[in-house]
């Protein structure tokens, strides 16, 4: 299959879709791989380190797309990928579409097969694809929530860690998932208080013996995130559900009754958001007030780290991305857990959460291959 890997254009976005590692191992099944010029260099990736692993180096995204079959990628695709998009394509990427009709519109116009990195299953329930990523962004949501406290960028002018003498900061972590322990870790390991609100009593079990009683956990209900809020001088938003919007934890009204100064990191900002304030933010411009609370809303969080986030992701996608080209669909037919990442297909929605976020019909493609 001819395999293509288009420069990201989403803006401060740095990762690339395959490494030249990982194309060695698709020009290893025999298949052919072009990757845009300067694709890679963000994350360190040279033009000359992917023709040694056995790419051609397409001049121009055209050029990507009108001679690929897959299209691997790490963000959804921006307007002018859509355009490209036919109906011969399989696209393989995160595309979070739940939040943003406009996208799935354009993939639906295009009559392409989108599968979405973010719904893709594994055996024990989880999302693989996703988890690289998360863990990622629970780390970085600490280092910048941190950095953002800080009286120079609008917080209160609190260091996380506190000194001998003076308390350190409080850290709620709504949601005890991958990103909110990768968050809870680094928090505590500088010295927070930090405290993880989760709705699932088995993993509040799993995290209490994980720290070992160095974060405090609350079960998850409305009046416990409002009474937490108060206390903290920093909130994490770590929320998920698989395809569907984000679920609002925090409303407008809340604001005023919480720390001046504060800071509000919403992880989830790429399904819409779990602060009811929450509208996207880039790197060069991260952060905005309301009601004297910082929110830092970056929608592509892992891409300030696009060397540790390219590898991270590659690893974990390659099986499925080598199965797609080996097979095309037909590696859905064998793979249910690949299959629960189809997104689109040939102008329907195929994904139910997805289908009910955006209030589309949905057709059930896997069920006819299960």
């Amino acid at each position: 299959m001819r395999v293509g890997v288009p420069r990201e254009i989403k803006p401060d976005e740095y990762r690339v879709g395959l490494t030249p590692a990982a194309v060695r191992e698709y020009v290893a099944h025999g298949h052919e791989v072009s990757v845009e010029t300067g694709a890679g260099d963000g994350a360190g990736y040279s033009d000359a380190l992917y023709k040694r692993a056995g790419a051609k180096i397409a001049a121009t995204a055209k050029a990507v797309f009108a001679t690929a079959d897959l299209i691997v990628k790490v963000k959804e695709p921006q307007p002018p990928e859509w355009a490209r998009l036919t109906d011969r394509h399989i696209l393989f990427t995160y595309l979070h579409l739940a939040p943003d009709p406009a996208q799935a519109d354009g993939l639906l116009a295009s009559g392409c097969a989108a599968i979405a990195y973010e719904t893709v299953t594994d055996a024990h329930g989880g999302l693989p694809l996703l988890a690289p990523m998360s863990e990622v962004a629970g780390r970085i949501a600490v280092f910048s929530a941190g950095e953002t406290l800080l009286k120079h960028n609008g917080g209160m002018g609190l260091l996380i860690s506190g000194v001998p003498g003076v308390p350190p900061a409080r850290v709620l972590v709504l949601g005890g998932g991958v990103v909110g322990m990768n968050a809870a870790r680094m928090a505590a390991g500088l010295g927070a208080e930090v405290v993880i609100v989760e709705r699932s009593i088995p993993r509040m079990r799993e995290l209490d013996n994980m720290f070992q009683g160095r974060i405090l956990t609350r079960y998850s209900t409305q009046h416990a995130v409002e009474e937490e809020i108060l206390k903290a001088d920093l909130v994490i938003g770590a929320v998920l559900t698989a395809g569907a919007s984000a679920p609002t934890m925090i409303r407008k009204a809340d604001l005023s009754r919480m720390k001046p100064g504060s800071v509000l990191v919403d992880v989830s900002i790429d399904q819409g958001g779990c602060f009811e304030t929450s509208r996207p933010t880039t790197h060069k411009d991260p952060t905005y007030t309301v009601d004297g609370v910082v929110h830092y809303c970056v929608a592509n969080m892992p891409g300030a780290a696009p060397r540790t986030s390219s590898e991270a992701l590659v690893h974990a996608t390659l099986p499925f991305g080598l199965q797609l080209a080996d097979h095309g669909l037909d590696a859905l037919k064998t793979n249910r857990h690949l299959a629960k990442g189809l997104n689109v297909l040939k102008g329907e929605v195929t994904h139910p959460a997805v289908a009910e976020a955006l209030g589309k019909p949905f057709v059930d493609a896997y069920g006819a291959w299960a």
